[in-house]
């Protein structure tokens, strides 16, 4: 029989410049005991642990864990690129609901160099080969880093489809500083405006400035998931249970579709969303708050479309509307966001995991989303992998 699985606790490092923080195990230790006093429990009750992160050699996360105890137990070391923590909170989820675990840890970390990401290997293929390929193919510009290209290329489509200002995106990046400034653990909490983002340096005229694109931070978030009976048994108030999730990888529209936006994952989160609205039965407009994938303010504004918060072509009629943020139809991404906190890759969807557990439980503080009942994670790895989870406040 399925186990309903509760959010028993939550616990997040503030994230910090590559370079700053402290080593990956005192940032995890010290995420993991946050969520166990989260949940007023000890971590001899932690049965399985899922640890995700991306930059690390392997077993790195037994090294995080064995900071706070050294019980035993099976963990199992998880990296799906920027998708890594909701994987590992994935996994975590379905031991509980399937029954073979009442408690389980799901931790993501990264401790991140400076610089542009890169690959580790270069004596064999690269998974990002094909999507390398289908970049070059589609909007060439080799001086422009691919990162930027992907998801650049991403918004340059819908700009080119719909007509699309650079300002929207703009727009964007300004909604999410506002939101950081309410939020103590963003890196960046410093107000900016449209004018701001726009006449920041560009990383490619025309197409993206340099506020509009994300910056690689380091820090650690985790979860402690449980069954209904082991919360009533321990007396935790988890106020939070997870009622649908998806998980979805790539399909051959990926490359077939010659299209910028299939090429980030348009299509995988779209198929995530829909699994996880027919799981639970509701639709978008049912959701009170949103932590999305805003890697790029670019993919924030696609993402708004897969999610099918707007319709497609919509979503900068969403953005001038104001209903990605209070007083709107949606508040996304409370916390500020990728754009505002930083993107430290395994962490990133523990992060948004603890953001929206804090609003359903009405702890978030000045940027509480009044009467939050249902929140929805978005969380996306090229490579690809995109996980999708709704939150229900009980």
């Amino acid at each position: 029989m399925t186990q309903n699985v509760m959010v028993a606790g939550v616990g997040l490092v503030p994230f910090s410049k590559p370079g700053a923080s402290e080593p990956y195990p005192k940032m995890s230790a010290q995420a993991v005991r946050a969520a166990l006093a989260d949940a007023g429990i000890e971590y001899a009750h932690v049965e399985q642990a899922y640890v995700g992160y991306v930059y690390g050699d392997s077993t790195a996360g037994q090294r995080a864990l064995y900071e706070v105890g050294m019980t035993g137990i099976p963990v199992v070391n998880v990296n799906n690129n920027c998708s890594t923590g909701s994987t590992a909170l994935y996994l975590a989820n379905h031991a509980v609901a399937s029954g073979q675990a009442e408690c389980v840890l799901a931790l993501g970390f990264e401790q991140m160099n400076r610089g542009a990401i890169a690959s580790q290997f270069g004596d064999r293929p690269s998974p990002f080969d094909r999507f390398d390929e289908a970049t070059q193919a589609l909007v060439g510009h080799s001086e422009v880093p691919l990162a930027l290209r992907y998801f650049g290329g991403a918004g340059q489509a819908h700009m080119q489809q719909y007509g699309t200002r650079l300002e929207t995106f703009a727009k964007i990046r300004a909604k999410a500083s506002r939101h950081a400034a309410r939020n103590p653990v963003a890196l960046f909490r410093d107000v900016v405006t449209a004018e701001d983002v726009m006449n920041s340096p560009a990383v490619w005229p025309g197409v993206m400035t340099r506020l509009m694109a994300c910056p690689p931070t380091c820090g650690a978030g985790a979860a402690i998931l449980c069954t209904e009976a082991f919360a009533q048994r321990h007396g935790i108030v988890a106020g939070v249970r997870i009622r649908a999730q998806a998980m979805t990888t790539d399909t051959a529209t990926t490359f077939e579709a010659r299209d910028m936006r299939e090429v980030v994952g348009y299509s995988m989160a779209k198929r995530a969303a829909q699994k996880v609205y027919e799981a639970a039965g509701i639709g978008p407009q049912d959701i009170d708050v949103v932590e999305l994938h805003d890697c790029f303010a670019q993919n924030e504004l696609i993402s708004y479309e897969s999610l099918g918060l707007c319709p497609e072509g919509g979503a900068e009629k969403f953005v001038e509307d104001g209903d990605n943020t209070y007083g709107g139809r949606y508040v996304v991404n409370p916390s500020g966001g990728l754009l505002s906190k930083g993107h430290p890759l395994g962490a990133t969807g523990l992060a948004q995991c603890s953001e929206l557990v804090q609003q359903l439980r009405g702890q978030a503080g000045p940027r509480q989303v009044e009467g939050a009942r249902l929140a929805l994670q978005h969380n996306l790895g090229l490579g690809g992998a995109c996980v999708v989870t709704l939150y229900e406040a009980v």
